[in-house]
């Protein structure tokens, strides 16, 4: 196991090159001066160009990219241009919000997607299955900033059980905090409830027609013991993998959902570093982000051999 995870770390090592190098290009060449922003509109051409080569923003590409890429290699992602702070800090003053509205979100992405994909393979080919997967459809197919807004307008502004936007720490008061994320983990979880909700269907409809689930049947076995035992038991690594996936989807897109609900994560850090042109910025969250996607998949293999102990790694 250890020889397994060593190796899947070294190869991910290409994976962040890859994705630290096409970031770094993109924003450059794309139009755009993060100086000029900076700035304002009455700066004068000696100023921004005295700010540019203070910033380094005049050296050649390839400089730039040699010395940003050194940096990263040491865990220095650089300065924020707008911030003035090392991108590493303000990454992780913005990672509690996104982090706790991340996990919330897949409880709720759980909770419906496993209830909603069981029933409706339980009773295939009913009205509540048809009816089951019309909700998974909407899910999918429902705008996120829809959503959002339209649970405000209802929760927030009609009947004013919740509050519309903000973010409370946990540590000022649970219930301060839970009541301004309850809205957002819906909105956030929704869409990927309802996926879950399919691959859980196909999922439990193709054990169900398993041999050894008909033997259980023939043997007594009521049906919940057949589908917890059994059922549930052997599809749980596919339905695993699509769990682990949406919890780094779910913390990779949250920013539409932070910037309707105010709430001040790695999202709306995003988007605020996206119009500022705040370069070392953007790739830093970017390069994070990719971290994430690599750890988690990375988690996902490791459970695998837990859930199925016919699993076993080379070493």
């Amino acid at each position: 196991m250890t020889a397994y995870i060593v190796r899947r770390l070294l190869l991910a090592i290409p994976v962040m090159l890859l994705v630290a190098t096409a970031t770094f290009l993109l924003l450059h060449m794309t139009p755009g001066d993060p100086v000029a922003v900076l700035l304002g509109p009455d700066a004068t051409t000696e100023q921004i160009a005295e700010l540019r080569r203070e910033l380094g923003l005049n050296d050649p590409i390839y400089i730039q990219y040699g010395r940003w890429l050194a940096g990263a290699v040491r865990g220095d992602l650089g300065q924020s241009i707008f911030l003035n702070k090392p991108v590493t800090i303000a990454i992780f003053e913005r990672l509690a919000p996104t982090a706790q509205l991340s996990i919330l979100a897949s409880l709720v992405a759980i909770v419906i997607g496993l209830s909603l994909g069981i029933l409706s393979a339980v009773r295939h080919g009913t009205a509540l299955d048809l009816g089951a997967m019309l909700i998974a459809m909407i899910g999918i197919s429902m705008p996120t900033f829809w959503l959002g807004l339209n649970l405000i307008f209802i929760f927030a502004v009609s009947f004013r059980l919740l509050p519309p936007q903000g973010y409370q720490p946990l540590h000022e008061g649970l219930w301060d905090n839970l009541s301004r994320m309850i809205l957002p983990a819906i909105t956030l979880g929704a869409g990927q409830g309802a996926f879950l909700a399919r691959i859980t269907r196909s999922v439990v409809l193709e054990t169900l027609r398993e041999d050894y689930v008909r033997t259980a049947r023939a043997k007594g076995l009521s049906e919940r013991r057949v589908l917890v035992g059994h059922v549930l038991r052997n599809g749980l690594i596919p339905i695993t993998t699509v769990i682990g996936l949406t919890f780094a989807i779910l913390m990779g897109g949250a920013v539409v959902t932070e910037q309707v609900f105010n709430i001040p994560g790695i999202g709306r850090l995003l988007i605020q570093a996206v119009l500022r042109r705040d370069f070392p910025l953007i790739q830093g969250i970017v390069l994070f982000i990719a971290f994430v996607y690599v750890l988690i998949n990375l988690l996902i293999d490791i459970l695998y051999a837990f859930l199925d102990p016919r699993i076993r790694y080379a070493e």
